[in-house]
This record gives structure tokens, sequence and C-alpha cells, in this order.
């Protein structure tokens, strides 16, 4: 089917977080369990214990790995729409307000009577991030609940690798996806990810993902063996067919293809506040590029200027104001 033909072309699928941002020292992080930099699942409980030991309270943007790859895809111009399970509250009617201002559809939410998910996020001196997460109402979105309709007219389905805390869900929608003809990628999203599903990835790289984007971190997880040798994980992972796509944050990328090996530029930020998103926003510059029929290097240049974007600023959304530049630079990398 030709692109033309797709109502969307995109479908993002994860869990619609609302991120509650907050800037810490260090020693906080001793108070709770888990490695810095890493994403742990809490309770509602534990959730209310850490904000309420926050020193300030938090920004509340709206987040999630893919649902930040879907709105920065968006603004960008794609056809964009998104499944996941919002809740009945405030925070869930935000999530989704945002979503359609920021030009996607809203059409392909599920939803339960609970609360909408929340993640808080610890943002230390260094600007590394280390996530929390409270899933609520997205964690009830079950395996029998999703179908081919939901992938229907959809070009291609980006996948965040959370999801595969629930097996049988990612079987779903990776199956949904597949049967509705779409192409698909996966963010493997977290080194805890890798860790608990790195049996679930591998089979599924047997069986064929059009992309796979990972960090230093995840790919390291998934191939131990391998060491820090970035461009050699980069072939690596692209050994099982698709494209891989390594982000190694201010030093760039590694993007292979076959036996095509392509170094990604980075795109230096004067200032780093915070690196909550980045990989989202360059996953969603690179889909851009992809979608369009570009070249690796042209998608993974645009992947650059979006993460180093992000980092520029509080929290995975890149301000309105910024937009009208990132576009001109879309269109000089599309010639």
């Amino acid at each position: 089917m030709p692109a033309s033909a797709h109502s969307f072309e995109l479908i993002g699928v994860g869990s619609p977080i609302m991120d509650l941002l907050a800037q810490i020292p260090d020693t906080f992080l001793t108070t709770l369990t888990g490695a810095k930099g890493g994403m742990v699942l809490v309770d509602a409980q534990e959730m209310e214990a850490i904000v309420t030991r926050l020193e300030n309270h938090p920004a509340t943007v709206a987040g999630g790995s893919a649902g930040n790859t879907a709105v920065s895809a968006a603004r960008l111009g794609i056809r964009t729409t998104f499944l996941g399970k919002l809740g009945n509250d405030a925070t869930a009617r935000a999530y989704k307000e945002n979503f359609a201002h920021a030009g996607g559809d809203v059409s392909r939410f599920k939803y339960a009577d609970l609360a909408n998910a929340r993640c808080v996020s610890l943002i230390t001196p260094d600007a590394a991030r280390t996530m929390r997460t409270c899933l609520g109402a997205a964690m009830t979105l079950a395996a029998g609940e999703i179908s081919p309709a939901d992938f229907h007219g959809c070009r291609h389905a980006h996948i965040e690798g959370y999801l595969l805390f629930n097996r049988d869900l990612a079987n779903a929608v990776i199956t949904a996806a597949r049967a509705a003809g779409c192409t698909i990628s996966i963010d493997l999203a977290s080194f805890e990810v890798v860790n608990a599903a790195r049996d679930w990835i591998l089979a599924q790289l047997h069986h064929g993902i059009d992309i796979v984007f990972a960090n230093e971190d995840e790919i390291h997880a998934l191939f131990p063996a391998v060491g820090q040798d970035y461009p050699a994980l980069a072939k690596r992972l692209a050994e099982f067919g698709g494209l891989a796509a390594v982000k190694i944050g201010k030093d760039g990328a590694w993007i292979a293809k076959g036996t095509e090996l392509h170094r990604i530029l980075p795109v230096p930020a004067p200032t780093v506040i915070d690196t909550t998103g980045a990989g989202d926003a360059w996953a969603a510059g690179f889909l851009y590029g992809y979608l369009r029929g570009w070249t690796p290097l042209a998608s993974g240049a645009l992947g650059s200027r979006l993460g180093s974007e992000c980092v520029r600023h509080l929290g995975p959304a890149i301000p309105a104001a910024q937009w009208p530049a990132i576009h001109a630079e879309a269109a000089k990398l599309s010639g």
C-alpha cells in the first residue's frame, strides 16, 4: 500500500504517562532503590512518598517514551496517532489535549476508570534522569484488547520497550501490527528492559524488526560480549536484517543496515539542562526521515538536531518557539 493510502504514517504504542520533573541533588538518589539513570515501576503509595520528599513542587509535562516520539513526530508534520490507555482524571484529560494540540490523532486511545499513569523524573546536576513510574490506568491495557483493527490504516508502528514488562501485551501488539501490514520499530527504552526481556527481544529480532533504537547502556545489555565498540555493536544488531540505530548521547550515533555503517555526528548543545526524552526526540527525527525516504545519514542528522534541542530544556517537550527553525532544517535535509 503506498504511503498516501494510509490514514496515518505513524502509530506510537506505549503508556501515555504524565511526567513530574524535579531537579534534585545526587544525595536524593541514595534514598531510593535501583541504579541511577534507570526506570523502576512503583505503586501509587511509593510515588506519593517520593513526591512528598521533593524540596520543590515538580513541573508537569506529558511524557512516556512512545508518547514523546509521537508528539515530536506530529510536530514535524507526520500524520500520527497513538495506542495506549488513558485514565479518567484531570491528568488524563490534559495528556489527551496536549497530544491533540501537537497535531496528533486521539481516536485510538483506550480508557480505564482509574488514575492516569505518572512518572517522576529525578534530574541530577549532571542532567541525568532517574525515573520512577506508577502506571495506573496504563497498566490495565490487556492483550485481549489489542487487535489488527487498532493498526488499520497505519504505515509504521513505533513501540516503546517498556511494554516488554508485560510480555503478553507486547506479543499482542507486535502480532497485531504485523497482521495489519505495519513496518515496526522498537525503542529498547532502558537497560532494565533489556535485562528483563533479552530473550524476547532476540526472538523478535530473528522474526524481523525494521528498526531498533538503543542507547549505550541498552546495546551493552543486549550484547554484553561485544564490549564498548559502538560500530561493532551497531553491526551486530543489524545482522538480524533490520536497521540498527545506536545512540551514544553527546557523541552522536551509529547506524547500520546490511553492510552499510554510518557515523551520525552530534549537534552540540550550548547548555544541557535535562536529558529526559532526548532519545525519544532523536527517534522522532529519524523516523521522519525514514518515512520520507531519506538516507540514513540525513535521517540521523535530523534525529541529532531534535535530540540536541530537547536537552536544552526541562522535560521531553521541545518548546513551540523552536519548531520553525527545526522545520527549516528538515526542509534543507530533504534536499
